[in-house]
């Protein structure tokens, strides 16, 4: 016999199972997308409030965000998804693995080829060049989309300069005021004047961007997979030299390869560092000093004018392929692309995370603002990105294997700072960084 009791919980459990079957059918409604970074916390988690902010924009599709380790560990469960035929429809990679997916071949769908096939729009012209070029094809075709984008400056702590006698709201702009700003903060006690983060980013291929010199030939490698390295030219071979003789005197300390001297200027040990503009985050927080932003320096004996823009790092979103994927889900990450794209959520990444904007709406967005008013030195990136069109030296590195180059380059440096010639270390460096390319040019020749 069935009591009041048991006709309520079975109503309730019907009214239940009800609304999951309409829960149920509503998902199902929705395209899904599968979309694999790889940032860590805190940045994964602002990227994933983005996500949720496209989400709840609309009620027709569904990105689903996965953190999946490291960059290069990304790109490798990428490439072992697609292989397997499950490929993510979008993953995100960092900027020197854009020679490898495009090398990809039918594992991506370029961005430019998606937007026509759903009848999106996105213009290249509103991207900041130095950040659309990098993930361009030679003809100016955009072939991933640019997101979280950063490029290398100089820090400097402004009550070191204060105590050596230097003006501190005047920045070293050449790198002989650079040297004889170090000259001058040694004097006055200071242990480490200067430092370096990304060794290879900063010293040589923001090195050669600037002074519109070749790291590669056919235009860092954006002409063909046959490019040879540059990098024993006399430029970085001057450079390296003031950089060994430098450390000689003590007005310069190598901390390490890739990121790891990041801390050395926030905790105060250097007063001067290059590094990603990222940095900015983890230097407003730890700081206990006044501080202050400005571009790289320059050497005035080794440039033709005034200097050139700077090239970028960070990632950008690439579209996969996979066997079932339908045109309904290349329609969706359109979509989602295409959110992406606005001003304001270019602005509003760019504020709270410290990456550059990637287009020049959302640059005069955070300007208007007043974002920079607020945070003096926070435009100097996007100014350095954009201080003057692009040219081959400039667009970025198209080079296959890029962070095995990097690694031999740092190899080769370190010889150097102990003890063996420069010309050498830079002739070794070009030898085996070749070989990588070589590899390349044949996995991946047509």
């Amino acid at each position: 016999m069935l009591t009041r009791r048991t006709l309520g919980l079975a109503t309730a459990a019907l009214a239940l199972a009800a609304g999951l079957s309409s829960g149920a059918a509503l998902a199902q409604q929705k395209t899904v997308v599968e979309f694999w970074h790889g940032l860590p916390q805190p940045l994964g988690g602002q990227l994933e409030d983005v996500v949720k902010g496209f989400n709840a924009s609309q009620d027709k599709v569904q990105v689903n965000p996965s953190f999946k380790g490291s960059y290069p560990e990304t790109m490798q469960a990428a490439i072992a998804a697609f292989r397997a035929g499950n490929a993510p429809h979008i993953v995100q990679m960092f900027e020197v693995g854009t020679a490898t997916m495009l090398a990809a071949g039918p594992a991506v769908k370029p961005v430019h080829q998606l937007m026509q096939e759903t009848g999106a729009s996105l213009d290249p012209k509103a991207y900041i060049p130095a950040v659309s070029g990098y993930y361009s094809s030679k003809d100016g075709k955009m072939m991933a989309l640019p997101f979280n984008s950063s490029t290398n400056i100089m820090f400097y702590n402004k009550d070191a300069f204060q105590k050596a006698g230097l003006d501190p709201n005047k920045a070293p702009a050449t790198w002989p005021e650079l040297i004889e700003a170090a000259k001058t903060l040694k004097v006055a006690g200071i242990a480490c004047p200067f430092t370096t983060s990304w060794p290879t980013w900063a010293q040589f291929e923001q090195l050669g961007a600037i002074h519109d010199t070749p790291f590669a030939s056919q235009a860092n490698g954006f002409g063909g997979l046959n490019a040879e390295l540059k990098i024993n030219a006399p430029l970085y071979v001057k450079h390296v030299q003031t950089l060994v003789d430098m450390q000689k005197e003590g007005t310069f300390r190598y901390g390490g390869r890739d990121n790891k001297p990041d801390g050395l200027f926030p905790s105060g040990e250097c007063a001067i560092i290059h590094a990603s503009s990222g940095l900015r985050s983890r230097i407003a927080k730890e700081a206990t000093f006044a501080w202050g932003a400005a571009p790289l320096p320059y050497w005035p004996d080794q440039i033709k004018g005034e200097p050139k823009n700077g090239i970028i790092g960070g990632a950008a979103f690439w579209v996969m392929t996979s066997p079932k994927r339908t045109p309904a889900e290349y329609k969706a990450v359109s979509e989602f692309f295409t959110y992406l794209a606005k001003p304001e959520i270019d602005a509003k990444w760019h504020m709270d995370t410290g990456y550059v904007p990637v287009t020049f709406k959302g640059f005069e967005l955070a300007k208007a603002e007043g974002f920079y008013e607020k945070n003096p030195g926070a435009d100097v990136p996007a100014k350095q990105l954009t201080r003057t069109p692009t040219t081959e030296n400039t667009m970025g590195l198209r080079l296959g294997n890029l962070p095995e180059i990097r690694n031999i380059i740092q190899e080769e440096l370190e010889k150097a700072f102990q003890g063996q010639p420069v010309q050498q270390s830079l002739d070794a460096a070009v030898q085996r960084g070749n070989v990588v390319l070589r590899n390349f040019e044949r996995a991946n020749k047509n």
